[in-house]
């Protein structure tokens, strides 16, 4: 697929955290979802992000989902690079047990 400058891109990442008793968990979770609402009003092109903690309680769930909608591919890839951006991944990778990624364009109106 071929997605011109002007296509809106949906950035879906899905994790789960590590952490040998549920409040570890639990904290993890918080400072995860602490980080990326971080970033929200500073990345250039990044038009909406929101997080969600699973309520579900599954064993086949994922702890939390970043969904966010940028302006164009390459502001997903600038986003990529962006120095907070890259400051919040170093904060937690090391706390993240799984990492699950989509990007897809926004289906125009």
């Amino acid at each position: 697929m071929n997605h011109t400058s002007s296509t809106a891109i949906r950035h879906i990442v899905m994790w789960n955290v590590q952490g040998d008793t549920p409040p570890e968990r639990q904290h993890n979770i918080e400072r995860l979802c602490a980080s990326f609402a971080s970033l929200k009003g500073r990345i250039p092109g990044l038009r909406h992000l929101e997080i969600g903690v699973d309520v579900s309680r599954t064993g086949y769930a994922c702890d939390v989902v970043l969904y966010s909608e940028f302006d164009s591919p390459e502001a997903l890839a600038a986003y990529a690079e962006h120095p907070e951006h890259l400051r919040v991944r170093a904060e937690l990778g090391a706390m993240r047990t799984a990492r699950y990624q989509v990007d897809y364009p926004v289906a125009a109106a």
